[in-house]
């Protein structure tokens, strides 16, 4: 998404304005969103409100259901997604029942705001062989012992051992990581925690980065980061982006997958080794399991295959 519009946009009045620096501080310092997150929000509220400014409204007493609708409208008449709409109508109820919280509004117009459902793709997943391939191709670039060597199998072992994400794998701490019980303490959105376990592999890869290739490209402002850039400093996600992406494609006839391709991929062969719901659930760190429905998908032959097994009228 483009950069949001600031707080300080001309167009909107001092009402406004106050309002969104307000709201911001409550998704910064109260909800410890991403920034990216608080500023995919300010962003659809700033819209909201120069949406409301030119129906000649300058502060929230004209904010009820029918200028929520019309604001979506709006958005509808120019051509947005769907899912760009619903993310819009999401963000309008998350203000509104913070506005009418806070008692900047005397009710909540949001709470019957209905929006388009978004079409959802899935990404791209590798099968077993695939996986296995991904793995095996890892696993010979670290035969050199170098530290990126060591440090990238580390990092693709544990992305599908675990199906964490991207921005948490980056974000990991070495204390983060217990060894022991191999459990990896993870820091989801909102600053949520909680603890994934890995397996044996990516036990062994983790151990041989931390032991011999971790030390070698650590400098004095390297920190507790798990994981660490070429210079020294905490990896960023584009350079996970990209090792994902090389390892895949290293594989013939296998999909052009992302970091997060490969968590689809942990969750989906999870599931089809007997996980429920409810446990893959917990390992992603979603809120609704909806969300992990989505994620995951059997195909239609194990469907059959259970059904044969389990119904008593099959």
């Amino acid at each position: 998404m483009a950069d949001a519009p600031g707080p300080e946009s001309p167009d909107l009045s001092g009402v406004f304005v106050t309002l969104l620096h307000d709201y911001e501080r409550h998704l910064s310092a109260e909800r410890d969103l991403s920034a990216h997150s608080v500023r995919a929000y300010l962003g659809d509220i700033a819209d909201l409100f120069e949406h409301l400014t030119r129906l000649g409204h300058n502060d929230l007493t004209s904010l009820d259901l029918r200028s929520l609708r019309s604001w979506l409208a709006k958005q509808q008449s120019l051509g947005k997604a769907r899912s760009t709409i619903a993310r819009r109508a999401t963000a309008a109820r998350v203000f509104t029942a913070w506005a009418q919280r806070t008692g900047r509004m005397p009710a909540d117009p949001g709470a019957l705001l209905a929006s388009p459902r978004p079409h959802r793709t899935l990404p791209g997943v590798l099968g077993t062989s695939d996986t296995k391939a991904l793995l095996e191709v890892s696993a010979i670039a670290a035969d050199d012992g170098s530290p990126v060597g060591l440090r990238d199998l580390a990092i693709i072992e544990l992305l599908y051992a675990t199906g964490i994400r991207v921005g948490e794998l980056c974000g990991l701490d070495v204390d983060d990581v217990d060894t022991g019980r191999r459990v990896v303490r993870v820091f989801g959105k909102g600053r949520k925690e909680r603890s994934v376990p890995y397996g044996v592999p990516a036990g062994k890869a983790l151990e041989s980065w931390q032991n011999h290739g971790r030390a070698m490209l650590a400098k004095d402002g390297s920190g507790p980061a798990l994981f660490l850039g070429a210079r020294g400093g905490r990896i960023d996600q584009r350079t996970v982006r990209r090792l994902v992406h090389e390892r895949v494609a290293a594989i013939e006839g296998a999909p052009e997958l992302s970091p997060h391709g490969l968590r689809h991929t942990a969750a989906t062969h999870l599931l089809e080794g007997g996980a429920d719901l409810r446990s893959v659930q917990e390992m992603l760190g979603h809120a609704s399991l909806a969300t992990t429905q989505i994620y995951t998908h059997v195909s239609g032959d194990r469907l059959r295959s259970a059904y044969n097994q389990a119904h008593p009228r099959a």
